[in-house]
Formats: structure tokens, C-alpha cells, sequence
């Protein structure tokens, strides 16, 4: 059975980066797209980042342009997110989602907690 693993979230001041990295392991089939999503209390999931495995095509969610920038290690399954000028509004729960090449599954990590506070 096919996992994600998210890690490196925690607590930072404003202003502050943190690097999210998520690997997937155990699939049958290799990712085609791993994104980012964020979902903060009383709100609906968001997307934050995309990226394309194989082309590397990259998309952004409107609050993170500029400060987010999402990257992938093809061979090794890995997708990180570097955080930069972390606003007090991006304090959210951060999940990993990947779509499988082949099969389409679609596939969630368990989150992992950014909390951006003075």
C-alpha cells in the first residue's frame, strides 16, 4: 500500500520560511502530478502548489506567488515546498496530494501543521 509522507512543518514568526518536503512511496505507479493543499480552521482545502513529475510544469494558488516555490525530485518521488515570508494567514494544516501516473488514483498524506504567529 502506496503512502505519502509529509514533513517539516511547525510554528514561525512572521516573516519566517519553513521547507515542507513530502515523498511517495509503495505505489504501484509512479506520480504523475504531487501537489500542496492547505486547509486552515473554518476554510475550505485550497491548493497551494503544483508540479507536474515528468515536465516539471509548475502552478500556484494566488495567496502564495511570489513567496511559495514548489519543486520535485523525479527519481526519488519527492516534492518540497519552500515557504518564504510566511504571513500569519498561511498558518494552516498542509497536505500532500498526488495523482498516479497510469491509474489516476488520487492520494492524500495525513498533513502536516504550519502555524505562522508572533
Amino acid at each position: 500500500q502506496g503512502q505519502l509522507v509529509e514533513s517539516g512543518g511547525g510554528s514561525v514568526q512572521p516573516g519566517g520560511s519553513l521547507r515542507l518536503s513530502c515523498v511517495a512511496s509503495g505505489f504501484l505507479f509512479r506520480p504523475f502530478a504531487m501537489n500542496w493543499y492547505r486547509q486552515a480552521p473554518g476554510k475550505e482545502r485550497e491548493l497551494v502548489a503544483g508540479i507536474t513529475m515528468a515536465g516539471g510544469r509548475i502552478n500556484y494558488g494566488e495567496p502564495v506567488k511570489g513567496r511559495f516555490t514548489i519543486s520535485r525530485d523525479y527519481m526519488k518521488n519527492t516534492v518540497s515546498l519552500q515557504m518564504n515570508s510566511l504571513k500569519p494567514e498561511d498558518t494552516a494544516v498542509y497536505y500532500c496530494h498526488s495523482i498516479l501516473d497510469g491509474s489516476g488514483m488520487e492520494y492524500w498524506g495525513k498533513g502536516t501543521l504550519v502555524a505562522v504567529s508572533s
